[in-house]
């Protein structure tokens, strides 16, 4: 496992675990996943080195974030712990309040890395920001992070707390590269962080999925990337990371990973249905793509170009009235 060179209290993994489908019932895995599932690929990722394990308390309404505290157990300690709060009413009392809770349910003493999992249109970070530096005061909180910002949202948000604001989650991949334009390089230059979520794009980039085999459950078929014409569009793409991960003996969605985290600012948090996807996971931080393969990577996803927005509407429809049909 690689860690980056960040100065932080604790090391952070290259690769980290993301657990939004701990205990959310849109996944499908079940009470048995939730139950027994989740503990072991929390011990197993624990196992491979590694340290970033990142939830929210929306996700499967605060169950997420007591399977976690669960399975790690006395490690939650020595991990690099990360939750969201869900800016409704962000205010800086509730803030402290919602931090509480969330500390609570994972069992404990002191959250690493608090993030504000989307901006409020309505309000500013200021007050929110008032929160996360009292919370900082009384160690309950190490890191301060934000969730989806632009660039322009994230230095404001840094200039409110008066400190840095350690990190930006958002969604990034080779199917998703808007974090490149300015997100990327402004973590680079100023020793800031940039989490990538769904650095797979939900599974499109480990090549399971074609017009022939489209995923059932209900998340992937509310994403516009798995439209049949998309998966037939996505299809020179997927060559691409088979290309490069026959001639080094790894999977596409361990090149995929390897892709997203060669910057020394960016780390991903691909989720895991089973030990052994958490497994093939941490693997992805030992691979360092070439020049060439980096570059062959790029090319093939400037050339993806799937159907979005309004567009892909009619075929988003069709897709889950099918799914409502099984």
């Amino acid at each position: 496992m690689r860690y980056l060179g960040i100065d932080t209290a604790k090391k952070i993994s290259k690769i980290g675990l993301g657990t939004w489908q701990f205990g959310s019932r849109e996944w499908g895995y079940g009470d048995a996943y939730a139950a027994s599932g989740a503990k072991a690929i929390v011990r197993r990722a624990l196992e491979l080195g590694i340290t970033l394990f990142d939830t929210a308390e929306i996700y499967g309404f605060g169950r997420s974030e007591r399977i976690l505290g669960e399975a790690l157990g006395d490690d939650i300690e020595s991990v690099f712990l990360a939750t969201k709060i869900l800016p409704v009413m962000p205010v800086a009392p509730v803030v402290q309040q919602r931090c509480v809770a969330s500390a609570a349910r994972l069992g404990a003493t002191t959250i690493d890395l608090y993030q504000v999992h989307q901006p409020n249109p309505a309000v500013r970070d200021g007050t929110t920001m008032r929160g996360m530096r009292a919370l900082q005061r009384t160690g309950l909180v190490r890191e301060v992070g934000v969730s989806n910002y632009s660039l322009a949202r994230w230095t404001a948000a840094e200039r409110a707390l008066g400190s840095r604001v350690l990190s930006n989650q958002v969604k990034f991949s080779l199917a998703w590269r808007k974090p490149e334009r300015d997100l990327v390089p402004y973590a680079e230059a100023h020793d800031r962080l940039v989490i990538a979520y769904s650095p797979l794009a939900q599974g499109l980039l480990s090549g399971r999925y074609d017009t022939d085999n489209r995923p059932s459950n209900g998340v992937r078929l509310g994403n516009s990337l798995f439209l049949p014409e998309n998966l037939e569009r996505a299809a020179p793409l997927i060559a691409a990371l088979r290309e490069v991960a026959d001639a080094r003996g790894a999977t596409p969605a361990q090149v995929a990973l390897a892709w997203v985290i060669a910057s020394p600012a960016v780390v991903a948090i691909p989720g895991a249905s089973s030990v052994a996807q958490v497994e093939s996971n941490a693997a992805a931080a030992d691979i360092e793509l070439t020049d060439a393969e980096y570059q062959a990577l790029t090319a093939a996803s400037d050339r993806f170009e799937p159907v979005r927005g309004p567009a892909a509407l009619p075929g988003l429809a069709r897709a889950r009235l099918r799914g409502r049909a099984r």
